[in-house]
């Protein structure tokens, strides 16, 4: 069985699609105590709190490390200043674990702007950080939209083996899926009332959508300078957004588990916060049917080479 740690796990957003392909997690940390009350509601265990304060060698050996990166630090939401940031030096926390472990494989997921930061200074030091740990790497920034989700979300995806063979056979070639925001939408009547948008507010829509072309389902967008655009897909969820910031139809605010489908998660996930956390947590969380179609590409190449080595000991075994 392929052993994987989750860091900066949130509410298990990455970890979700490598529990569905039998992998074992041995070891998760997330330091915000709603969030774990989420993954320890729906996966059974409690994430170990501040990794900074965890030694390298208490954390179980693993085939296989999970982050979410911390992404304020690079966000065009947030200050943006990267490892001047505390969120941007746990890059250097998974470093020190990386050193000591040596997992064949690693998967990380960040904001787009990771790229761009510093002028391409911040990635290019990660890169080479992780090259000058062995690591062969592939990224690429990817779009919830194109993997079934009717949101808007631009995140960089790293994937790295140790084996450069491994490196080679993976790809970010996937078939982009349909979306359809009527699946994601909770009928109004099942909306709890205080999600309903004030009338001043619905006035002020009114105004800044005059003459636009108005559909249904839609997600009305407001975004920094008070424009309104009708979309048949939400804009990327964000932790810290005016709360009026998405309006379904125009009228009210995403239910709780609205936001979890707009991010991919079951129905049958758990929502034992209240909603201002869900809201929290959804923004920082993950496109789940992005990270499950990486999850099964890696897969067929982690399972290959368990696999091999496999017949390369049988084979031994035989001539022994």
């Amino acid at each position: 069985m392929v052993r994987f740690i989750d860091l900066f796990a949130g509410i298990g957003g990455i970890r979700l699609p490598f529990d569905e392909l039998g992998y074992q997690c041995v070891f998760s940390s997330e330091w915000d105590n709603a969030a774990a009350d989420t993954y320890m509601a729906n996966f059974g265990e409690r994430p170990a709190g501040d990794i900074t304060k965890i030694p390298a060698s208490d954390i179980p050996h693993h085939d296989l490390l999970l982050a979410g990166f911390p992404c304020q630090a690079f966000s065009i939401m947030g200050k943006m200043k990267g490892f001047d940031d505390i969120r941007g030096t746990m890059f250097f926390e998974v470093v020190r674990i990386l050193e000591y472990h040596r997992p064949k494989a690693i998967l990380w997921e960040s904001v787009k702007q990771l790229t761009t930061h510093d002028h391409g200074h911040t990635f290019s030091v990660i890169r080479q950080t992780l090259q000058a740990l062995g690591y062969h790497l592939n990224w690429r920034v990817l779009n919830a939209l194109d993997f079934g989700l009717p949101q808007k979300r631009e995140r960089i995806i790293i994937v790295g083996f140790l084996d450069p063979g491994h490196c080679a056979e993976f790809d970010f070639n996937f078939p982009k899926k349909n979306y359809n925001l009527s699946n994601i939408l909770e009928s109004d009547q099942d909306v709890d009332v205080s999600l309903f948008a004030s009338d001043h507010t619905l006035q002020k829509r009114r105004e800044r959508t005059e003459g636009k072309n108005i559909f249904y389902p839609s997600i009305w967008h407001e975004n920094k300078a008070g424009n309104i655009s009708i979309l048949n897909h939400a804009c990327a969820l964000r932790t810290g957004a005016s709360y009026n910031y998405l309006l379904v139809n125009g009228i009210r605010r995403p239910s709780s588990r609205e936001l979890l489908r707009l991010q991919g998660f079951p129905d049958t996930f758990k929502i034992v916060v209240s909603h201002a956390e869900i809201r929290r947590q959804t923004g920082n969380s993950v496109a789940v049917p992005m990270i499950r179609a990486i999850a099964q590409k890696m897969d067929r190449i982690i399972n290959k080479r368990y696999e091999t080595s496999k017949i390369t000991r049988q084979q031994q075994v035989a001539h022994a």
